[in-house]
């Protein structure tokens, strides 16, 4: 039996698992919560030991970048986006783990050529373009007189 390419992917199409997108979405949802109570009950602690609630709101994003980091480095962070998928890829702790996976994954190479030059592979586009972006936001702002 021969099949063209429109009636082979009609068959791929039928018989390709559908993916539980209803489950995926509720547990997205749920984690990108749970990681949101997470940074309130650290913001808290936080300014609960005198730090000011400026400077909080930073240390929360540093320690969630330090543990995505971390759960990056010893293969658990993978694991977990594999189950709740956007709700750990979305808050900052995909930025982390887009940083840290390409530099582990060419750490063999070198810290210069392997870990220097590959540390930025996935984010370094991102950081490129939010850079643009808020510089041509201030040069707008700045000409109307709002900054």
């Amino acid at each position: 039996m021969v099949l063209d390419k429109n009636q082979y992917q009609k068959t791929v199409e039928k018989i390709k698992p559908k993916p539980p997108a209803v489950k995926n979405g509720i547990l997205a949802f749920l984690m990108g919560g749970f990681v949101c109570f997470l940074g309130e009950i650290l913001f808290h602690v936080l300014t609960g030991f005198g730090i000011p609630e400026k400077e909080s709101y930073t240390y929360v994003s540093i320690i969630f970048v330090l543990i995505a980091a971390i759960l990056t480095g010893v293969g658990i962070y993978d694991d977990l986006v594999r189950i709740f998928g956007a709700g750990l890829i979305v808050p900052i702790t995909g930025f982390a783990n887009s940083m840290v996976s390409p530099a582990l994954e060419h750490k063999q190479e070198g810290l210069v050529l392997g870990v220097g030059a590959k540390l930025f592979t996935v984010a370094g586009p991102v950081i490129i373009y939010g850079l643009i972006s808020s510089l041509i936001v201030a040069i707008l702002l700045r000409g109307l007189g709002k900054l």
